[in-house]
């Protein structure tokens, strides 16, 4: 039987079992479906926890001195850039695609409320810059830094908490320098933020760059933020800005290389994703396999005719692979288009999530339409469809025409 015959035999043989067929559509529909919107879901915390530590913490890309990162806690002192300005316009003219550079000058000391101390990790930072930047910090109180607050000071939800402190109050901020000497400043605490994670509110605490460069008694900084206009150019800019300035003694670092709780939490996704899609391969399976099996059953005596009417048993594994692959096609297209028009439906409404572990802010989950992972939902059901009919097709091919023939009777 010609190839073309098969197929239009298949058609006519899937409509015609119109019960089995749409039952069999229905699981790699749902499977597809399924898999889609689990993916988007997860691709979404992806995302959002990524842009939260970018936009609250780390930019996306940290330029230092050579070796800061280890040393930064020994002796920051040893490793600071000491013209960041003449820094900021070379990086800003070295890629393309970087929308700003801004400087930080990294502390850590006392915060006394006039009654109280409390271990601090500061920053001094460009406040305009900064207020662009922090679009994940959210103010529960007061409002972010600006250029003319010379002696304002912003802190962590967690530090407010353990001072009592509330916008207006007087702090000092007090710090050892290298050389031995103790430097104090008085500040006004104009804001005090919450970021999405707890442990960074317990402790930090930004100020001015040019009240820390006063304090710590230096015009150097000891890192360049770089924030770009698209996070996915990261990889590239970084690896731009690496040729760039080879040779000049920098550290170049991206922000998912900064922070090990995002990295930490992607493995654990990737591996959960990675259960969910067996199960719903194994659910698929299951699901065609009963199906299939059951329309085989009751279409033995068919088989057993066309066997007696000269057709070869490849020809019978043939026919119902070929069932097989259609259904799979279908199922799989009709599932792609129900996972994405779902995925478009709930990120319309959204998602309201609880905060991670470890953080202080719920967000809003959307599902992501990922191109590659909506091509990798319709593979995953198109073929476990086809592995789901191999075996009973195989069985269907091998019937004895007599048994065949007599099944029911």
């Amino acid at each position: 039987m010609m190839a073309g015959s098969l197929l239009s035999l298949a058609l006519r043989n899937i409509v015609r079992q119109r019960a089995r067929s749409l039952a069999t559509l229905t699981a790699i529909t749902i499977g597809v479906a399924g898999l889609i919107l689990a993916s988007g879901f997860v691709q979404d915390i992806f995302i959002q926890l990524g842009e939260a530590i970018i936009h609250s913490q780390t930019g996306h890309i940290q330029i230092t001195r050579q070796g800061y990162s280890e040393g930064k806690n020994r002796a920051p002192e040893q490793y600071l850039i000491e013209n960041p300005d003449r820094l900021k316009s070379a990086i800003m003219e070295a890629a393309p695609g970087i929308d700003t550079a801004m400087a930080r000058l990294g502390f850590r000391g006392l915060l006394n409320n006039g009654r109280r101390d409390l271990g601090i990790i500061g920053e001094g930072v460009e406040p305009d810059a900064e207020a662009q930047m922090g679009t994940y910090l959210h103010f529960v109180a007061g409002r972010a830094l600006k250029n003319s607050d010379q002696d304002g000071i912003v802190v962590g939800q967690g530090v407010a908490r353990a001072l009592g402190l509330k916008v207006g109050d007087r702090i000092t901020l007090v710090m050892t320098l290298a050389e031995g000497a103790v430097n104090t400043l008085d500040f006004e605490l104009v804001g005090i933020f919450q970021s999405f994670s707890k442990d960074f509110d317990a402790r930090a605490v930004r100020i001015p760059l040019a009240a820390a460069k006063s304090l710590m008694d230096t015009p150097a900084a000891h890192l360049i933020v770089v924030m770009l206009e698209h996070t996915e150019d990261t990889a590239a800019t970084a690896a731009a800005l690496k040729q760039g300035f080879s040779g000049a003694g920098l550290e170049i670092t991206t922000w998912n290389e900064l922070s090990d709780f995002y990295e930490k939490t992607v493995d654990l996704y990737d591996r959960q994703f990675g259960v969910l899609r067996l199960i719903i391969l194994l659910m698929v399976l299951l699901s065609v396999v009963n199906s299939v099996n059951m329309t085989l059953f009751e279409r033995t005596r068919e088989f057993g005719t066309m066997l007696a009417l000269g057709d070869r048993s490849r020809t019978i594994f043939k026919l119902i692979m070929i069932e097989s692959l259609c259904l799979g096609l279908f199922g799989a297209t009709l599932g792609m288009a129900v996972g994405c028009g779902a995925a478009l439906g709930i990120s319309a409404i959204g998602i309201p999530m609880p905060p991670p572990p470890n953080a202080n802010l719920g967000y809003t989950a959307l599902i992501r339409i990922v191109p590659l992972e909506i091509a990798a939902a319709g593979m995953i059901g198109f073929i476990a469809t086809l592995l789901a009919t191999a075996l009973p097709a195989r069985r269907a091919a091998r019937l004895e025409i007599v048994e065949a023939l007599r099944h029911g009777v």
